[in-house]
């Protein structure tokens, strides 16, 4: 056995480490995440710091949450959130057909660590922000695990902390809780403010095991009767999906005067969502471990009585997992150069500088949760159609080198009940990023750069398969755009002129994406010719993946079953890339075992060429070919 014995300054505080880049960004979520790859693919020296040992927030397998979003799950057609967020639920789908959170939790992290401008602080928490209120001059961060002190610097900082810890440390302006009517003119809006927010959960395990399993109570579980659960089903223990996924009721439903009719009605077997606390608790930060205690000792009350409370259906479930961290809804919103408001959600508002959007419910959890007894624990307030978020949401009113993403952006109380979810924080997340590292590189602040670049900005995101509404690629660089454009074959109303339509997802009735009839022993080929030789050094393709269907990740049983499994079979598998001048092929690239839908194609040195055949050789499944868009880049234009 070794022995060491150190000199008394091998005791001291080691001074911190400094490090300097152009934009950091805190919290490892997957608003965080998507923002720091975003930003580090730009070309930023990018730093992101997570206090936790993985990626991915309320998705990870500390929380296994699943991924909401404008899609509803199934509820919305065509409204998937494409960008980073679904090239990871991709390349998840690819790796992971049985669902195994460990594997998920590597996809998120491989992502980060193949960046190459990307340093990652994992187990590093941000206890202080050097800050004159008005702009952020460096934070301080400990990473436990190596015991070392960092102090980074930036040009600019992202909050992705979700409860806009950096911000409020930072002396940004915020909010926490209801307004009331007069703030914003929302009709659904209380008549006096308050400081009510959604509460908490700790999210469980069961599974079936095939033979009777008894459960001993914790001593220091909850004890609770029938009563305990009134608007709160239990029954069915296989129904184990979360319940800001099931309760979606129509506008004009009267939520307290008609709760059991609308239980009914909506066969709300809505799984232990409803297991929520401190919305109604005097400070939600600052009370969180006392909040989870409270959660775990429910959490083993409840489960207690499905198992020895009365027949439940629960005599061959153990309980296989517990988590040990309450997934937050609501805490902090920083306030941006604009407020996002329920009656722009309403009105499907689209925004000239939207960066992102969203189509989930605002939904309003009773702040006191579980304890409500006898309520309705949601109100979800459903609308048709998608809404825009604008770019000044992302921008901190008060702190010119501040950003923001996630559920602290910049939104009323109740706008925040639709915003919130992860999918719609990824890609605002996403938008973020990208939108932070070009002001770095435009030596500008992030609001300075929306004001003089946003049509620019616009541009890069939709070339990163981020979906603006109403917004078409118009890029000038994209010789694509001016090329003539046939096919092998095409069906009506898929022609193969879509794939420069400027828009990659079919929009309502309108189709924008190029179908081939089924695939032939020499599959189904796309040509677009350019009006002269150019040097040839891109081809960005989209393909399909159903924008209609879902590819996250889930604990769900009855989520799981619902979900196909496996690569989309709507995806093209194999394909080559030619590229032609005059009818000679000059080069040539050929893509196996695709299971991505923006594909990027470089070539080591341009090639002069006047015409690029895509050629699609077979798919994942589906019968013929689909292609969405097609884009060529020049030298110095990729």
């Amino acid at each position: 056995m070794k022995h060491y014995i150190h000199e008394e300054s091998d005791h001291q505080q080691q001074a911190p480490v400094q490090k300097e880049y152009d934009v950091v960004v805190v919290g490892g979520g997957m608003s965080g995440l998507c923002a720091a790859i975003a930003s580090a693919r730009q070309g930023a020296k990018t730093a992101i710091v997570q206090d936790r040992s993985v990626f991915g927030g309320n998705a990870s397998s500390e929380m296994r949450m699943h991924i909401s979003g404008a899609s509803c799950h199934w509820g919305k057609r065509n409204a998937a959130e494409t960008g980073i967020l679904m090239e990871l639920q991709l390349e998840n789908k690819y790796l992971n057909d049985s669902y195994n959170y460990s594997i998920w939790d590597g996809v998120l992290w491989s992502a980060a660590q193949d960046c190459k401008t990307l340093d990652l602080y994992m187990n590093a928490s941000m206890h202080a922000v050097d800050s004159d209120g008005a702009e952020i001059k460096q934070i301080e961060c400990y990473q436990m695990t190596t015991e070392t002190h960092y102090t980074l610097q930036a040009a600019v900082y992202l909050d992705a902390t979700g409860n806009g810890t950096l911000g409020y440390l930072a002396g940004a302006e915020y909010k926490i809780g209801r307004e009331d009517i007069k703030e914003y003119g929302e009709k659904d809006a209380p008549p006096v403010p308050d400081g009510e927010t959604m509460g908490n959960t700790i999210y469980f395990v069961a599974e079936d095991v095939g033979h009777p399993v008894k459960f001993v109570k914790p001593r220091w579980a909850h004890t609770f009767t029938e009563e305990d659960f009134t608007y709160r089903y239990h029954g069915d223990i296989t129904v184990y999906h979360s319940a800001d996924d099931v309760v979606v009721l129509k506008p004009g439903d009267d939520y307290e005067q008609h709760a059991d009719e609308l239980v009914e009605k909506y066969d709300v077997k809505s799984g232990y969502w409803w297991i929520e606390l401190g919305g109604n608790w005097d400070d939600i930060i600052k009370q969180a471990e006392d909040i989870r205690y409270e959660l775990y000792q429910t959490v083993y009350g409840v489960w207690d009585h499905i198992k020895n409370g009365g027949d439940h259906g629960a005599e061959n479930y153990e309980l296989k997992w517990v988590g040990n961290l309450g997934g937050m809804r609501e805490s902090r919103r920083l306030m941006g150069n604009y407020v996002l408001t329920e009656t722009d959600i309403l009105e499907n508002r689209v925004f000239a500088d939207g960066v992102a959007y969203g189509g989930w419910p605002m939904d309003e959890h009773t702040a006191a949760g579980y304890w409500a007894k006898g309520q309705i624990p949601s109100k979800v307030r459903s609308f048709q159609g998608l809404y825009s978020i604008p770019y000044g949401c992302y921008c901190s009113k008060t702190i010119r080198n501040l950003m923001m993403a996630g559920r602290n952006i910049s939104a009323s109380k109740l706008a925040m009940g639709s915003t919130r979810v992860m999918g719609t924080c990824a890609i605002g997340g996403e938008a973020a990023g990208i939108a932070a590292a070009n002001a770095v590189k435009c030596k500008l602040t992030p609001a300075e750069y929306g004001k003089r670049h946003m049509p620019e900005l616009r541009q890069e995101l939709l070339k990163n398969d981020l979906y603006l509404i109403g917004c078409k690629n118009q890029d000038d660089a994209d010789l694509a755009r001016s090329a003539s454009v046939t096919a092998s074959s095409e069906r009506a109303g898929f022609e193969a002129r879509n794939v420069i339509s400027g828009v990659t997802r079919n929009v309502d009735e309108q189709s924008h994406m190029w179908q081939s009839i089924p695939l032939g022993p020499d599959g189904e080929w796309v040509l677009l010719t350019l009006a002269q030789v150019f040097p040839i050094a891109q081809v960005r393709i989209v393909f399909d993946p159903d924008l209609s269907e879902e590819r996250c990740i889930s604990v769900s049983k009855a989520f799981m079953e619902k979900e196909p499994r496996g690569v989309a079979k709507t995806l093209v598998r194999d394909y080559t890339v030619e590229f032609l001048r005059g009818s000679a092929v000059i080069a040539c690239r050929r893509v196996c075992a695709n299971h991505q839908r923006l594909n990027v194609v470089d070539l080591e040195q341009p090639v002069n060429a006047d015409a690029v055949r895509i050629t699609v050789h077979s798919t994942n499944g589906c019968p013929d070919a689909r292609v969405f868009e097609v884009r060529i880049y020049g030298s110095g234009d990729a």
